[in-house]
């Protein structure tokens, strides 16, 4: 039976954990474990395309906003590299997808506080002990352990999510691309279907080949144009401590709507990615009409699957003359995105966590997620209740200082409450009390 308790328990290490810990690594009162059921950090691995870049700055690493002292941020990665030059001469913000993911497992591998190959299985709340008690297994030897902890935080992450029309039949979501590229290749006639940045990244890499293997790819969307990311300097400050408290504030019927409207700031494409498809198709017309076409207005409405002739007919809908179309393909690739699965465990503790009237968690502005008593916290699962600012990996030093805040009764990192220049609601407004308890 374990017996240590530990002051908290992050489940799930993606990049927002990943920086938990490594933040709470040279605390040394801090008595934290962080448990993943992989075999070691890899972040989106069928989407490292080698000339991914991120959308934010390298200055957005795991620890630097929160502690630019850190032997964990990324500037000290490329000394201990040996890189930092090569990186300072290439005067470029935006790192490599590839580079990035290198970055953490070079931050995983320094930290002691990791625990992979642990599935967990069960959580519940042991009353006498007043902590939860974690029972796991490992993936690689199914040896069962137990851990416990007086406060959770939840970092599980954000699963492929597929349209219901796709559901069942054999298309290959953006997440496996990597895995299935070369099969891709060998196909005479591929459908892309989708519209932000994966999608745009997975065209360009496959038009730029499309020539040499012969095929052609149709790139589909259903909005009305391809989307510029807005990455404007007063944009950005929608991602800021001020507007997650005014956004916070705002009632549900409210933040939904303008949630949903909101999407072109965090779903759209780099300028550059788009100018760098214009000129492949530009230098592909040089030799004739390019191997492509882009279809926008155009929704998928259905898919069926031959098996005896390995094709796929989609049939869509352009959304502003009504016309319907049934198209053929070889293969088809959806990059329809991410959304967030409450993770099998938490039946244990369903009793313990708040939920709003959708029955999504009740996210408070400190990120708990329990009934008042401080023990439940998430990350990238409140996009519902903070906004924009949820999924942003700039913002993931902010959400960690403040769960480390509340969890510590201290702050161990200066959080800066107010850095926007913007009054995101009228000037003298009574806002709703924060609920930092």
């Amino acid at each position: 039976m374990q017996t240590q308790i530990y002051d908290f328990i992050g489940i799930g290490l993606g990049p927002f954990n990943l920086g938990l810990a490594a933040l709470s690594a040279p605390l040394g009162k801090v008595n934290a474990l962080f448990l993943d059921m992989g075999d070691g950090f890899d972040w989106h691995p069928g989407m490292l395309l080698e000339q991914a870049t991120m959308q934010t700055s390298f200055i957005a690493d795991l620890v630097t906003f929160a502690d630019p002292t850190s032997p964990y941020s990324f500037l000290n990665y490329a000394k201990q590299t040996g890189r930092l030059y090569a990186f300072y001469i290439r005067e470029d913000f935006f790192l490599l997808r590839q580079e990035y993911n290198q970055y953490c497992q070079w931050v995983a591998a320094q930290l002691a506080n990791l625990r992979f190959n642990q599935y967990v299985q069960h959580v519940h709340f042991d009353e006498a002990l007043q902590c939860y008690v974690l029972n796991c297994l490992s993936t690689r030897t199914g040896e069962a352990s137990q851990y416990l902890a007086r406060r959770l935080v939840l970092g599980t992450g954000t699963r492929p999510t597929l349209p219901r029309c796709c559901e069942g039949k054999p298309v290959l979501h953006s997440s496996r691309y990597l895995d299935s590229r070369s099969t891709l290749q060998q196909r005479k006639h591929i459908a892309l279907v989708g519209s932000g940045q994966s999608a745009a990244e997975i065209y360009l890499d496959l038009l730029r080949e499309a020539r040499r293997h012969g095929y052609q790819v149709d790139w589909i969307t259903r909005s009305p144009r391809f989307f510029p990311l807005e990455y404007t300097k007063l944009t950005l400050e929608m991602t800021s401590p001020d507007y997650i408290d005014y956004f916070h504030a705002l009632p549900d019927a409210i933040r939904d709507p303008l949630l949903s409207a909101q999407k072109g700031l965090y779903k759209g494409i780099n300028r550059t990615l788009i100018n760098a498809i214009f000129d492949e198709l530009y230098r592909l017309g040089l030799e004739g009409a390019p191997p492509s076409t882009l279809l926008t207005n155009t929704e998928l409405q259905s898919v069926q699957y031959c098996a005896e002739q390995c094709r796929f007919t989609l049939d869509v809908c352009h959304q502003e003359t009504a016309q319907t179309r049934s198209l053929h393909y070889d293969a088809v690739i959806v990059a329809s995105g991410y959304g967030y699965q409450e993770p099998a465990f938490l039946q244990g503790i369903q009793s313990r966590i708040a939920r709003d009237a959708q029955g999504r968690f009740a996210v408070q502005r400190n990120y708990s997620i329990d009934l008042g008593s401080g023990d439940i916290f998430v990350q990238n699962a409140e996009l519902h209740s903070h906004g924009l600012a949820a999924p942003d990996l700039t913002m993931a030093c902010y959400r960690n200082s403040v769960i480390l805040r509340e969890i510590l009764g201290y702050a161990p990192y200066p959080i800066e409450e107010r850095v926007s220049f913007q009054t995101f609601g009228l000037p003298g407004t009574a806002r709703r009390e924060l609920a930092w308890a």
